[in-house]
């Protein structure tokens, strides 16, 4: 099976949740290749068709994967090869461009979502299903000796860290509250996640106390899932699948409000229990493992091709 995916590159790289899917895709014998789409908003994106449709001529996919609401709506101005289309939140929670995701989802022949409150926001009702992207549990695990990774990481033993989601200048993450957050704790550092490699992350996440994540909206943060496959205790707002991901985790916290003091008094929880999480074990659990995920993307696929 051949499987074009469309994305963007406008971040300069393509996001690592979607370069894991394909690299599982591959795996499990698909040849898959890119569409990167640079371009901003829906003139930048559509500016890309007749690329697009060059490439489609030449690479011959069988199915069109597109991700993000966007480049779904870019991969349907062609309607030869069958498109299925991945939102992963920004494309929902985000009511300028939730009107071009309804369009790229009614066109689309099948629409993943990654949480049950996008489904209910963009209020899909056929061709669709709940697939959250998967954890590459070959990177990220639970390791031991914790003070050695932190010696390897240039941290110090004796502090507190917090993991903040992602970059402090990323406006949707809300750094403003985290660092309100964790300023109120004594020998507490908020570190931030950008210019890591995904195996820097992975040490950063089985080196650090907890890992925090305020965002003002999320689809299915991957930032979470990974923190709960090492077994890093977490602190979080409720936005998106947080809240069911992370029920009966033990040692994790999920807010109910944008409350600075009450996400210091969770960190503090955190703190005072020095343990570590069964996060990894919810991951197998919710078959949230990369190649589970695939398997069941294989098999939507394998449908539309059937049909």
């Amino acid at each position: 099976m051949k499987i074009l995916i469309v994305c963007s590159i406008n971040s300069g790289k393509i996001a690592p949740f979607i370069a894991e899917q394909a690299d599982f895709l591959k795996r499990a014998g698909c040849r898959v290749d890119f569409f990167t789409v640079e371009g901003k908003g829906i003139k930048g994106y559509l500016q890309n068709r007749k690329k697009l449709v060059g490439k489609i001529a030449d690479f011959q996919p069988d199915i069109v994967h597109a991700h993000y609401g966007l480049s779904g709506l870019l991969a349907n101005m062609q309607r030869r090869i069958p498109v299925v289309t991945t939102y992963h939140g920004s494309d929902i929670n985000n009511a300028k461009i939730l009107r071009f995701s309804k369009i790229a989802i009614f066109l689309s022949n099948f629409n993943i979502f990654v949480s049950e409150k996008n489904i209910l926001t963009a209020k899909v009702k056929k061709n669709y299903a709940l697939l959250p992207c998967g954890v590459d549990t070959e990177i990220f695990f639970p390791l031991k000796n914790k003070n050695e990774i932190r010696r390897k990481l240039n941290l110090e033993a004796e502090k507190q860290y917090v993991l903040f989601s992602s970059s402090f200048d990323n406006a949707v993450k809300n750094y403003d509250l985290a660092q309100k957050s964790v300023g109120k704790l004594k020998n507490t550092t908020l570190l931030e996640l950008k210019g890591r490699t995904r195996t820097e992350v992975a040490l950063l996440l089985n080196a650090v106390d907890c890992a925090l994540l305020t965002s003002f909206t999320e689809g299915s943060p991957q930032f979470i899932k990974e923190a709960m496959a090492c077994n890093c205790p977490i602190v979080s707002v409720d936005a998106g699948d947080v809240r069911s991901n992370l029920e009966r985790v033990e040692n994790c916290y999920v807010t109910d409000t944008y409350n600075s003091e009450e996400i210091t008094l969770c960190l503090q929880k955190v703190f005072a229990a020095n343990k570590r999480t069964n996060g990894q074990e919810k991951i197998i659990e919710l078959c949230l493992d990369n190649k589970l995920v695939v398997n069941n993307l294989i098999e939507i696929y394998e449908n539309i091709l059937n049909e």
